[in-house]
């Protein structure tokens, strides 16, 4: 089979993430267009060269084109779907409407679908039968659109096709590597958005250093229950996608979850929060699935569960803290 060379792609989401990529598509060599919901803010991207609602302060490159008409997407030789992970059934909806040939379409949000439990691959094959890829990794997006060393793992079950692609995507200052395991790289970037908010309320508690350093390390061990119950490579769980973003999603307030979980830890109401805020936690809306796929395989996951229950209203930080701080001692490895 020949592997096949790249020269457009088109980006299906212009928040931050959607903005960065296709930034970092243009560095590649590539063609690209930028999708946008809204007429108003293809037009604003175009005349300003910047997204001031994402992504500002950052001049976008004169060759990306922007629109709100998906019309030309057929002509797109990648596809990179940058919308948030409850929209994906929609977006892929009308992505088919447009198709008629079949193109890679790669997944970059960070979640499962609520109202089914799935993931976003399967989401994505059921909508539209196009091939699935992942790209996940630490990664923020105005670290990407400001050319600052990046490296994430790309993830498909065609091995040369990923390799194709991710060479067509690499740059200089954006590093790909590859990986088979899509349901691994999936685990990891869902569920440490619902751990990145544990670690923030910690934060916001001020209940120090030490207490975030072990309840990080115990988040971990929660991401690799769960996905090695699912069947996933423990090398993916300690890899980029999953250790890496889990570290530095769990560490910046520059991570949309982690500073959700600082406003929580400081007392302040979660609708406030989300009220306030223009892009999505995806956490918020990841928890209860994460907590529901782990019951399902009798996985113990008690921090996502403290996690689920704050953000659902059925609980408050200070009693879920006790409770968690008063569970019956263990080994560390069970």
């Amino acid at each position: 089979m020949t592997t096949k060379q790249f020269s457009t792609a088109w980006v299906i989401g212009a928040g931050a993430w959607g903005t960065a990529l296709a930034t970092m598509c243009v560095r590649a060599g590539l063609q690209t267009t930028l999708w946008c919901r809204s007429a108003e803010l293809a037009d604003a991207i175009t005349a300003d060269r910047e997204n001031k609602n994402y992504l500002p302060g950052h001049h976008l490159p004169d060759e990306l084109l922007v629109t709100a008409d998906l019309s030309g997407v057929t002509g797109g030789e990648l596809l990179i779907l940058a919308t948030p992970a409850q929209a994906t059934r929609e977006v892929v909806a009308k992505l088919r409407r447009h198709i008629s040939e079949p193109a890679p379409l790669i997944v970059t949000a960070k979640g499962l679908e609520r109202d089914s439990n799935k993931f976003l691959t399967d989401v994505v094959q059921e909508g539209s039968g196009l091939q699935p890829f992942v790209l996940s990794g630490p990664s923020f997006a105005a670290d990407v659109v400001a050319g600052l060393p990046t490296a994430i793992t790309l993830a498909g079950e065609d091995t040369r096709q990923t390799s194709a692609i991710a060479h067509a995507l690499s740059t200089r200052s954006f590093r790909i590597y590859v990986s088979a395991d899509m349901k691994g790289v999936q685990i990891g970037g869902a569920v440490k958005n619902v751990l990145a908010i544990a670690v923030g309320i910690c934060a916001g508690k001020g209940l120090g250093a030490s207490a975030q350093a072990a309840l990080l390390a115990r988040s971990f061990a929660e991401l690799r229950r769960l996905a090695e119950a699912l069947g996933a490579q423990s090398e993916t769980l300690f890899g980029l996608s999953g250790l890496g973003d889990l570290v530095l999603t769990s560490s910046s307030t520059q991570s949309r979850n982690f500073s959700l979980g600082v406003e929580l830890g400081k007392g302040v109401d979660l609708q406030t929060i989300l009220a306030s805020r223009t892009a999505v936690s995806e956490g918020v809306h990841t928890a209860g699935v994460v907590c529901a796929i782990a019951a399902a395989h009798n996985i113990e996951m008690p921090v996502c569960e403290a996690v689920a229950r704050i953000v659902s209203g059925s609980a408050n930080v200070d009693d879920e803290i006790i409770q968690l701080m008063s569970r019956p001692l263990r080994a560390e490895h069970d």
